[in-house]
């Protein structure tokens, strides 16, 4: 079902013609007002029940998306291709290569070098999922995720790349898909924002490319279903805490006044935008204390730090994000997305991936462990993974201990897990260079529809009109990956 703002500002009521159409039937409006109060509240958005989200019983409620920026090589981690071991140094055949396009970092290489993958693999979980040495804690969780080898993307450098996965759209100004989802299906939390974000910084490669607030914006949607930013320094989120001389009580005073003026307005101009005002100046006074209490994790059990690894102490590490992850999970924040950089390892692969997977795989596994032990594991969708793959050819100087890897849009690996969908498979084959994919290719697009498939959204529904034309976050395309759902 399409929301339509156009069509909800021609369907609001003046006051007159509420009293002249509703004098017979103020008891219905009252018995409605007790078995659906959300729907009633006077600063409350509409609940999206309402307008029919979500479609179907849902298998999840939540995701925690682990966005892994920069673009992991799918062959040093996932897609494991031995017999390229006797083929080092030779050029990529031109069978394999196909004429597709290249980035102007290696498209003017004389030749493209195969460097086979440095680390060793093996099989773990009860279908033999073939994971990285690099990954020892994945490997213990493996029966829970399933990890994806035939992905596939339309861009090839990591701006639109990154624009494409998280919005539908290589173009910036799309609403992302935390606000999609917070858009259709609401919040199950009045004291915390519904989507919320965080970055943590890699070790990796701690140059690496930036992270722009568009990404987790709401684009063309109202503006209070953008993400919101949690810092690891000062105040969570900024201007958060009263100045001096002011306190709750005089907050309180200032807003109640502030949202008189901004209802008179509402009332007069119907702008979407003063409603969102008015929700947000509330949301923040509430998030005073909640999240302070949301971020105090020193009351958290010593065994939870064993678990998520010596760095999850540290306020602003991906380590420290998860159990914070976690946290706004169990507060019922619908949609929860780490950032991670410093994947971008265009030289020296070797060198720099064992680092940022140390980064990554134990704090990964133990949010797996961490919700399964809960009980929040089947009704939490868990995404971990990039924006595109790397090269089997080397990009610059090949020597047996030291590689780079340009992008590659053509295929790459990530993992989901949780609510909806099966553990323990992996789904999708590449050839024998980890170049094209050669059976159960997946869009992003096909994707994005699973995982709202699995919070129970048909992805052709949740619509949002602008510019004459009804927009989604797979746009025209999208097909449902049915071997991976539960």
């Amino acid at each position: 079902m399409s929301l339509n703002p156009i069509r909800e500002r021609a369907l609001l009521l003046t006051r007159r013609q509420l009293f002249g159409r509703t004098a017979a039937g103020i008891g219905t409006a009252a018995l409605a007002s007790l078995l659906a109060p959300h729907a009633f509240a006077e600063k409350a958005p509409a609940h999206p029940a309402l307008f029919g989200f979500p479609n179907f019983t849902p298998k999840a409620k939540r995701i925690i998306y682990l966005h892994q920026s920069g673009a992991p090589s799918q062959m040093d981690l996932f897609d494991p291709k031995p017999r390229l071991a006797d083929r080092f140094n030779e050029d990529l055949p031109d069978s394999i290569r196909r004429g597709q396009r290249l980035t102007g970092m290696t498209s003017k290489q004389k030749s493209f070098p195969v460097a086979p993958s440095k680390f060793q693999f093996a099989q773990h979980g009860p279908y033999g999922t073939w994971l990285c040495e690099l990954l020892p804690h994945t490997a213990k969780v493996a029966g829970d995720i399933t990890v994806i080898k035939s992905m596939f993307t339309e861009a090839i450098n990591h701006d639109p790349a990154i624009t494409f996965i998280q919005t539908g759209s290589q173009v910036a100004g799309r609403p992302c898909f935390g606000s999609w989802v917070t858009y259709g299906l609401g919040s199950d939390n009045q004291d915390l924002p519904a989507f919320v974000v965080m970055i943590s910084r890699g070790t990796g490669r701690r140059v690496d490319q930036p992270l722009y607030d568009r990404l987790w914006g709401s684009g063309f949607l109202p503006a209070r279903y953008q993400g919101v930013k949690f810092r690891s320094d000062g105040d969570p989120v900024l201007y958060l805490s009263n100045p001096a001389g002011v306190d709750a009580k005089v907050r309180r005073s200032m807003l109640d006044d502030i949202a008189k003026l901004n209802e008179q307005n509402l009332r007069e101009f119907h702008d979407p935008e003063i409603s969102t005002r008015i929700a947000q100046y509330e949301m923040a006074y509430r998030m005073q204390t909640s999240v302070p209490e949301l971020t105090h994790v020193s009351k958290e059990p010593e065994s939870t730090f064993a678990m998520y690894g010596p760095d999850s102490r540290r306020p602003g590490s991906y380590a420290s994000n998860c159990i914070l992850a976690r946290r706004l999970a169990e507060r019922g924040v619908r949609f929860i997305q780490l950032y991670h950089m410093g994947w971008d390892h265009h030289e020296g692969v070797p060198r720099q991936l064992p680092p940022q997977c140390l980064d990554t795989d134990q704090p990964s596994a133990a949010l797996i462990r961490d919700l399964k032990q809960r009980g929040m594991l089947d009704e939490t969708l868990v995404v971990w993974g990039g924006e595109f793959g790397r090269t089997v050819y080397c990009q610059g100087n090949l020597s047996r201990e030291s590689y780079g890897r340009d992008h590659h849009p053509r295929c790459f690996s990530l993992w989901v897990a949780g609510g909806g969908i099966k553990g323990g498979l992996s789904y999708g084959e590449t050839d024998d260079y980890s170049y094209n994919i050669a059976e159960n290719p997946v869009h992003v697009h096909d994707l994005n529809a699973t995982l709202l498939h699995c919070l129970g959204v048909d992805h052709t529904k949740l619509t949002y009109r602008y510019q004459g034309r009804d927009f989604r976050l797979t746009d025209v395309h999208g097909e449902l990956i049915r071997p991976i759902l539960s």
